[in-house]
């Protein structure tokens, strides 16, 4: 799992590309990314997957902000990012939110 960052020079964006790699996914048919950037709507935001088996998406966030997100794989199973700025406790159940810093 990886979180690549490009910040823009003239706007108070920043791109950020959000990875699975084919380890982390044996089996798995959809990945969906779920955060604060789309109101935790769970179809909203779906992963491409390459021929190498890497899913992955990349979103436009406002800079100097937290996104709180997870990935849901095929509905069911949810999943944080190995490589997440930081985590923090979710709202929901006992589990973590991964977290992105731009």
């Amino acid at each position: 799992m990886a979180l690549h960052k490009s910040y823009t020079k003239t706007t108070n964006k920043c791109k950020v590309t959000f990875e699975l790699p084919a380890q982390a996914t044996t089996g798995v048919k959809k990945v969906a990314l779920v955060g604060d950037f789309n109101n935790w709507e769970t179809g909203a935001t779906m992963l491409k997957k390459n021929k190498e088996g890497l899913f992955s998406v990349t979103l436009t966030l406002e800079r100097g902000h937290e996104y709180q997100f997870r990935y849901l794989l095929d509905e069911c199973r949810w999943e944080n990012d190995w490589n997440a700025d930081k985590y923090v406790k979710s709202f929901y159940g006992d589990a973590d939110n991964s977290v992105v810093i731009v």
